[in-house]
């Protein structure tokens, strides 16, 4: 029994410890190389990608990082001779944006699609210690754009508008000493991003002596503080020797211009100075021709490979590893995206609810503190209320007692104005009999005396009464009337005249 369950499982082994070899064996077997027998046609595939290539037409993608005002606009004028949006900017920015413009090109039959992102306001701030940091943000969004777009279910990326940014054109200020902080920094942390091509600009505000000096003087320091810019490939044999040549000229020193000057016979594009003329396209006055030539027409499919299979697979790898994909297990096992789609399922809902209990733990935490304090608050309401209506009751009672006083003291000063009344009206009363009795008897003396004397005095009445009063008479014998009516009047008789 022992013996029959031992021998099938031996074999098994066996067998797939064979079948282990032969893929070995074949894994490491060299290819054969055959010879066809006639024209098959597949060597038209460079045609037809060329073909394919000219039809989807090619974006390119430029970043010019540098200060304002060192040429960054006329340069791409010059370096694609035409004329772009250009917009002044000012040295008063808050900080560094980034201003993206796209452009439809064309030469001949094929089609770019051209942007030119420019660095507005890099360099003008007293601290310029965050100044790379909206550059590289704005690096990271473009590659996380096109890895949302890969990883979409229904994905379109053959009329995709690829921003990803494939070259750096660094300017550099010709000071002819050496590299700023800003310049190191700045291209420290853009090589792991994008490809960096660093150029000297406005190169004719400096001499030949000192521009071959300032040369050296920027590859030593970035060599010592471990920058990396772009080189030039040379694994292939048609641009090896040029591009070795190119290499040993970085950084290149550049002029730009868009403006044409009548040199001998021809124009051409310069800039006129009253000691003479810089041109552009002249190798022997500047370094423009070579960068166009390794830029343009040399190495920019290059650049753009460079862009995706470096560059933009580092974010894509650091970008996946984070969300917590390998290649493969701990065991060394074939990688699972479903294992391991779950695991970060799982350990997501983990820490959701691990979270969800802290803030329900927390929630209680506030709400028993909350509760705490408003029971102290209560508490110091009642006793405040308490304090309150005792001090109510206290001065109820004092007002009550005010009252009292004041009744009092109104009942005691009525009584007096009673008495003192009553007084006033009898003392009033024997004051006015006592003066009718004085002035019945002036009344039998001056009746006595008027009797006489009316007859006397009745022109001086008719006089003073006529003074006083003038009489509205038409003739004598009303006057007379009139006169006798006032003497016999109240006036007349109580001697007011």
């Amino acid at each position: 029994m022992i013996s029959s369950v031992s021998v099938p499982r031996a074999s098994a082994v066996g067998i797939g410890v064979c079948k282990t070899f032969m893929l070995l064996h074949l894994q490491h077997e060299e290819k054969r190389n055959l010879t066809l027998g006639g024209h098959v046609g597949f060597d038209s595939l460079p045609d037809q990608l060329v073909s394919k290539s000219v039809t989807q037409g090619f974006c390119f993608n430029i970043l010019c990082v540098g200060e304002t005002g060192i040429g960054k606009s006329t340069l791409m004028n010059t370096l694609f001779n035409t004329t772009f949006e250009n917009e002044e900017a000012s040295h008063y920015q808050d900080g560094v944006y980034l201003r993206p413009r796209t452009y439809d090109l064309q030469e001949s039959n094929v089609h770019l699609k051209l942007t030119i992102v420019d660095t507005v306001g890099f360099g003008d701030q007293i601290n310029k210690e965050e100044s790379y940091k909206p550059i590289v943000d704005y690096i990271d969004t473009q590659f996380e754009n096109y890895l949302q777009e890969e990883l979409k279910i229904k994905r379109s990326l053959y009329n995709y508008h690829d921003t990803r940014i494939h070259i750096c054109l660094y300017f550099i200020a010709p000071t002819g000493h050496s590299l700023k902080s800003l310049d190191l920094v700045t291209m420290k942390k853009l090589d792991s991003k994008v490809n960096v091509i660093p150029i000297i600009a406005k190169a004719d505000t400096i001499s030949k002596s000192e521009l071959h000096k300032f040369k050296i003087k920027i590859m030593s320091e970035l060599v010592s503080n471990g920058v990396q810019i772009y080189q030039f490939p040379t694994d292939d044999d048609t641009v090896a020797e040029i591009n070795s040549s190119m290499n040993a000229l970085l950084p290149f020193a550049v002029v730009g211009s868009i403006e044409e000057v009548k040199v001998g016979n021809k124009m051409v594009r310069a800039r006129q100075y009253p000691w003479g003329v810089v041109q552009v396209e002249n190798e022997s006055h500047c370094d423009f021709v070579k960068l166009r030539e390794m830029l343009l027409r040399v190495n920019m499919e290059d650049l753009r490979e460079q862009t995706h299979a470096r560059h933009y697979e580092l974010y894509r790898r650091c970008k996946l590893e984070e969300m917590g994909f390998k290649d493969t297990d701990p065991d060394s096992q074939p990688f699972s995206l479903q294992e391991t789609y779950e695991a970060k399922r799982k350990e997501f809902l983990g820490d959701l609810q691990r979270k969800e209990e802290e803030m329900r733990q927390m929630f209680v935490n506030k709400v028993k503190e909350t509760e705490a304090e408003l029971k102290e608050k209560e508490r110091e309401l009642h006793e405040k209320f308490e304090q309150l209506k005792r001090m109510h009751q206290e001065e109820k009672r004092k007002v009550e007692e005010k009252r009292r006083d004041l009744e009092e003291e109104m009942n005691a000063f009525n009584r007096k104005k009673v008495a003192t009344e009553t007084l006033q009206a009898q003392s009033l009363q024997g004051l006015q009999q006592s003066l009718r009795k004085d002035k019945d008897r002036k009344n039998r003396s001056v009746k006595t005396e008027n009797q006489s004397g009316a007859a006397l005095s009745s022109s001086k009445v008719m006089i003073a009464r006529a003074s006083v009063e003038p009489l509205n008479c038409d003739s004598w014998w009303q006057a007379m009337q009139c006169c006798t009516c006032l003497i016999q009047s109240a006036v007349w008789k109580k001697g007011s005249l």
